[in-house]
């Protein structure tokens, strides 16, 4: 059995839509759930950037770096319209797993 990693380019929001925030990771579960519970000062804390309303799904981190630096430059307009292309009514898209999360802090 062949166990491949994989990375995920995902964007945040607040429950009122107003800020956006880009972040990558390997594990998706969890790092919402950091996000959601605040347990980590930042960025996402300061603006309750809890909402996940967009993700990608890769096998390469250096595709995933590049796409996260590539979103990170865009215009809020195009980043909106990424979301509104897979999630147009910017619902949080954490809801199918996250009572699945598998955590180890």
């Amino acid at each position: 059995m062949v166990f491949t990693k994989k990375y995920y380019v995902y964007l945040l929001t607040n429950w009122n839509n107003k800020v956006i925030y880009v972040g990558v990771t390997n594990d998706l579960s969890r790092r919402i759930y950091e996000h959601k519970n605040k347990l980590i000062p930042g960025f996402s804390e300061k603006y309750n950037l809890s909402k996940l309303v967009y993700f990608e799904e890769t096998r390469d981190i250096n595709v995933a770096i590049i796409r996260e630096k590539e979103i990170k430059n865009w215009r809020r307009e195009k980043k909106d319209k990424l979301v509104n292309q897979e999630n147009p009514s910017w619902r949080d898209l954490s809801g199918g797993f996250k009572e699945n999360f598998n955590i180890r802090l």
